[in-house]
């Protein structure tokens, strides 16, 4: 999953149109907040929606009980698996 940097700084720049900026600004006054904290909470809930859906796997009926089978009994490994398991370094 890909990252972003975070800086260690509190402070994020952004660039708007006018017109953008006087919605944002008109809605911040409607919900009583800075305009600040009004994009802060849009965004975060935006992120978790985004975040929550990158985390989840949806899969059919058919393909949950396959996996759990598979889970439940495995197959043999097979030349390629054993290969790929001699290959791995030593991390002990």
């Amino acid at each position: 999953m890909p990252r972003a940097t975070v800086e260690d700084n509190k402070r994020m720049s952004l660039r708007v149109t006018p017109e953008a900026k006087s919605m944002l600004v008109r809605a911040a006054a409607l919900r009583s907040a800075d305009l600040t904290s009004f994009v802060t909470q849009a965004a975060l809930r935006e992120a978790e929606t985004v975040l929550r859906e990158a985390d989840r796997i949806e899969v059919s009926q058919r393909d949950h009980a396959r996996v759990l089978a598979l889970l439940e009994n495995p197959p043999k490994p097979n030349a390629r698996l054993k290969a790929a398991i001699t290959a791995l370094p030593d991390t002990l």
